[in-house]
C-alpha cells in the first residue's frame, strides 16, 4: 500500500509502497477514506519536541485525523467487525488504565500517538492499524461522511475537549480564540454552538472572515492596533466589558499565549491547545502575579477521549453546526507533503483533506 513517510525533518515526505498492517489480536485495521493535515503534522515534519522528549523519529508514517472503514479485526475484538464506519482518535488509550477507566484515555500513561511514535505508524496511507480497538475506535453516525469525519479528527474535537470538558464553557459566556488556523476555526464555530459569544483574533482578514461566518461576533486583526504588546488583550477587554470567561491559545507561540492570558476577566480560565514552536521550546513566560490577583486558571487540553465522542456527535446533531464546513480543499497523498511545508508560512485557511491514496 502506499503511505508517505518522513524521511528527513523539514524534507519533503517520501510517497512509498509498505506492507500492509495486520491487526493484533485486540486491534483493527481500517481502510481510510480520509486524513486530515493538521498543524500538528507540521510539527512533526519540522522535527519540533525534542525539548519534551517528543521528537518524531526519522521513518515514520504521519498522519493523525482518519476516517474510513473497518477490514479486518481481531480475534479478542467484540465491539467492531469489517464494514464498521469508524472515527480513529489520535490518543490511543489501552483502555484498563486507571485514567482511561475514569474517561481520560487521551492521557493514559501506556497510551500512543497516532502518526507521532514508532510503534504507531499513521494515516497518510491507504490504511491504518488501530490498537485497543474496542476502546479507541469510534463509530462513525450514518449523517457523517468521511471527509467532515477527517474534520473531526483532531482539530474539531481538540476544540470540543477544550471548551466543553476542561473549560466548562457555558451558554452566555464570552469566549476568545486566538489563532483562526484549523483548532481556531473549530473552537469558534463549537463555542457559537455552546452559546457563547465568540472573538476571534488573528492577523489575516481571510481567516478573521472565516471565522466570521462561522460565528465569531467580533474579529480582531492585532496588525491594526499598533506594536503596543497589551493592545490585543486591552481590545478584547473593551469589546467583551472586561475581559472573557475562556480564552483559547489555538497558535502556540508566545505572543498569542500570553495575549489569552491577559485576555480573561477575574477568575476566568486560559485554555493552552497550541503547541510551541522552535522559539519557544516548550516554555513561555507568563504574568503570574497578574494571574494570582485575578484568579487566574491555565488549563492545558490535548485532543479528546474517545469516550467523549458521543457527547460531541449530540451537540452537532443538535445545534445542526456543519464540520465539513471548515473543509477548504481535499487532496491527493502526494500533495499533503507541500501542504504540510505551508503550514510554516500560515499558508492555509480552514481544513484540508487528504481523500486521495492511491495514483
Amino acid at each position: 500500500m502506499r503511505a508517505a513517510i518522513l524521511r528527513e525533518h523539514g524534507e519533503p515526505l517520501a510517497i512509498r509502497e509498505v506492507p500492509e498492517p495486520e491487526p493484533d489480536r485486540d486491534g483493527a485495521v481500517v481502510r481510510v477514506a480520509a486524513c486530515g493535515v493538521c498543524r500538528s503534522d507540521w510539527h512533526a515534519w519540522a522535527g519540533h519536541g525534542e525539548w519534551a522528549d517528543d521528537r518524531v523519529p526519522r521513518g515514520q508514517v504521519l498522519g493523525h485525523e482518519p476516517a474510513g472503514e473497518v477490514v479486518a479485526v481481531g480475534d479478542a475484538v467484540d465491539r467492531f467487525a469489517p464494514g464498521d464506519r469508524v472515527v480513529v482518535p489520535f490518543s490511543l488509550g489501552d483502555g484498563t488504565c486507571p485514567r482511561c477507566r475514569r474517561g481520560h484515555g487521551n492521557v493514559c500513561g501506556d497510551g500512543r500517538a497516532l502518526g507521532f511514535e514508532s510503534d504507531s505508524p499513521g494515516a497518510f496511507a491507504e490504511r491504518v492499524a488501530v490498537p485497543d480497538a474496542d476502546y479507541n475506535l469510534v463509530e462513525r453516525p450514518p449523517w457523517l461522511d468521511a471527509t467532515a469525519a477527517a474534520a473531526l479528527g483532531c482539530r474539531y474535537m481538540t476544540a470540543y475537549h477544550a471548551l466543553a470538558e476542561r473549560a466548562d464553557l457555558g451558554g452566555g459566556e464570552r469566549l476568545a480564540v486566538h489563532g483562526c488556523g484549523g483548532v481556531g476555526l473549530s473552537a469558534v464555530q463549537l463555542g457559537d454552538a455552546l452559546g457563547a459569544r465568540v472573538v476571534a483574533v488573528d492577523v489575516d482578514d481571510d481567516a478573521l472572515s472565516f471565522a466570521r461566518d462561522l460565528g465569531a461576533d467580533e474579529a480582531v486583526n492585532p496588525n491594526d492596533l499598533g506594536g503596543d504588546e497589551t493592545a490585543v488583550p486591552d481590545r478584547i477587554r473593551t469589546l467583551t466589558d472586561g475581559g472573557v470567561h475562556v480564552s483559547v491559545d489555538a497558535l502556540g507561540i508566545a505572543e498569542t499565549c500570553r495575549n489569552s492570558v491577559r485576555s480573561v476577566r477575574p477568575r476566568g480560565t486560559h485554555v493552552q491547545v497550541g503547541l510551541t514552536t522552535e522559539a519557544e521550546r516548550g516554555e513561555v513566560s507568563l504574568p503570574t502575579d497578574w494571574m494570582t490577583r485575578w484568579e487566574v486558571s491555565f488549563v492545558g487540553s490535548r485532543g479528546m477521549p474517545p469516550t467523549s465522542y458521543d457527547d460531541l456527535f449530540d451537540l452537532i446533531e443538535a445545534t445542526d453546526i456543519d464540520p465539513g464546513a471548515l473543509v477548504a480543499r481535499e487532496l491527493s497523498l502526494s500533495e499533503a507533503s507541500d501542504r504540510i511545508a505551508a503550514m510554516g508560512e500560515y499558508g492555509e485557511n480552514g481544513v484540508e483533506v487528504v481523500t486521495e491514496f492511491e495514483e
